[in-house]
C-alpha cells in the first residue's frame, strides 16, 4: 500500500515506454511480431508503471519502475519477475509471466513482460451482479485465504527461490528493522515525530515481549490484502495475487496477519482505505481465521501477534508519506489520510494486546 504516483497525470505513453525499442526486444525475444498497438495505462498510476497492449494479435502487460526511479526500482523489477517465474508451475493464483528485461542497460531500467489478468479488484468497486449477493462475497473473501495458503504451502527452495530472502531471524528483525525506519523519519522537516502515533511503544513492547519462538520459513507476499487480488468475472474465487514488490522468504503467517489489519469490520475502528461497497457477506477476522487453520498445518497460536506485527509495519510504512508531506515533498492531502490510517492501525494493534 503506496500512494506514490509512478508518473504524473497527462503524461505521454512516450515518456512511459519507447515502443519501437520495445518492439525491437521482444521480437529478438521471437515474441509475437507486428507493431505495438493500443498500449494505454492501467490502474491510473500506482508506484510502478502499468501498460498494456496488444502485439501480433496478443495481449501483454509490461511492468516497469516509475518514472522518478527510486534506488531499489530496478531490483524490484527483478525481484518480482523472478517470484512470477518461480510461481509457473505452482496452483498459487498469479499474472503469468511472459518475459523480463533483467538489465537496465538497454532501456534505462529493468522490466517485465506478463499476460493479462481477466478479473476486478474488489476496492476498485463490484460488479452490479455482486451487489445483491452476500453469499459471493463470502466465498471471495474465503477465496482471499485460500490464496494464502497455496503461497505459503509453496516449498521455496523447491521452485528455484533460495537465497531470495533471509528467513533465519526474520521475526527478531522485525521490530529493529520498522523502529529504525520510523526514526529516520526525523530527518523531515516540519513532522511531529513518534508522538503523533498515539500507543505506538507500548505495541512495539507487546512485539518484543510476546515473539513467537519459531516457524516454518515460506514465501512471504508481504502486503497482502484485499486491494492486491483480482477475482475471477465468472465466479467468486481469486484470479490472480499481484503487486509482489515486498515478497521475501521470511514467515507467511505474517501474511494472514496483514489481511486481519487491514481488514473491514475488524474492532475498534475501520481504516479510511481498502473499502469494499457492498460489504455485508464477506467473512469477520474470525472466519478468515478459522478458514486458515482449515487448510493449513501452520500453528496459529499466535495470529494475534503476527496482527499486531502487520499493524505496527503499514503504520510506520504509512508514517512515511506523512513524513515527507509535512516537509513538502508529498501532497499534504494524502499525507493527513495516511497519518489518520496509521493511527487506526495502532488502535487496532493496541485493542488486540488489552
Amino acid at each position: 500500500m503506496n500512494p506514490e504516483p509512478a508518473f504524473a497525470a497527462g503524461t505521454a505513453i512516450e515518456d512511459m515506454v519507447d515502443t519501437a525499442l520495445l518492439a525491437e526486444w521482444m521480437e529478438q525475444q521471437r515474441l509475437d511480431r507486428g507493431p505495438i498497438l493500443g498500449i494505454k495505462p492501467l490502474n491510473g498510476g500506482t508506484q510502478n508503471i502499468i501498460l498494456r497492449f496488444t502485439k501480433g494479435g496478443r495481449h501483454f502487460v509490461m511492468r516497469r519502475p516509475p518514472l522518478c526511479q527510486r534506488a531499489e526500482s530496478n531490483e524490484t523489477m527483478r525481484r518480482e519477475s523472478r517470484i512470477l517465474a518461480a510461481l509457473a508451475e505452482t496452483d498459487v493464483p498469479h499474472p503469468r509471466l511472459i518475459a523480463a528485461c533483467i538489465d537496465e542497460a538497454r532501456f534505462g531500467y529493468a522490466f517485465y513482460l506478463m499476460e493479462p489478468v481477466e478479473g476486478f479488484n474488489a476496492v476498485s468497486g463490484l460488479p452490479v451482479s455482486l451487489w445483491d449477493n452476500p453469499e459471493a462475497r463470502h466465498a471471495m473473501g474465503l477465496s482471499i485465504v485460500e490464496g494464502a495458503v497455496k503461497l505459503g504451502a509453496v516449498d521455496y527452495k523447491a521452485v528455484g527461490l533460495e537465497g531470495f530472502g533471509k528467513p533465519d531471524g526474520y521475526l527478531e528483525r522485525q521490530v529493529t528493522r520498522w523502529r529504525s525506519q520510523l526514526e529516520g523519519y526525523s530527518r523531515h522537516n516540519g513532522w511531529p515525530g513518534i508522538a503523533a502515533l498515539p500507543g505506538i511503544e507500548a505495541v512495539r513492547d507487546y512485539l518484543d515481549a510476546n515473539r513467537p519462538t519459531d516457524f516454518q520459513p515460506g514465501i512471504l507476499h508481504g502486503d497482502y490484502s484485499i486491494g492486491n487480488v483480482m477475482f475471477r468475472n465468472d465466479r467468486p474465487e481469486l484470479a490472480a495475487i499481484i503487486d509482489w514488490e515486498l515478497t521475501t522468504i521470511g514467515d507467511p503467517l505474517l501474511d494472514l496477519g496483514w489481511l486481519l489489519a487491514t481488514w473491514h469490520g475488524e474492532p475498534p475502528v475501520n481504516l479510511p482505505v481498502l473499502t469494499v461497497d457492498p460489504w455485508d457477506g464477506f467473512p469477520t477476522g474470525e472466519e478468515l481465521v478459522a478458514h486458515y487453520a482449515s487448510l493449513s498445518h501452520r500453528n496459529l497460536n499466535s495470529i494475534n501477534w503476527y496482527a499486531v506485527l502487520a499493524c505496527y509495519k503499514l503504520a510506520i510504512i504509512l508514517e512515511g508519506t506523512f513524513a515527507r508531506a509535512c516537509a513538502g515533498r508529498d501532497p499534504m492531502a494524502t499525507g493527513r489520510q495516511l497519518h489518520d490510517t496509521a493511527t487506526k492501525l495502532l488502535q487496532r494493534a493496541l485493542h488486540r494486546i488489552q
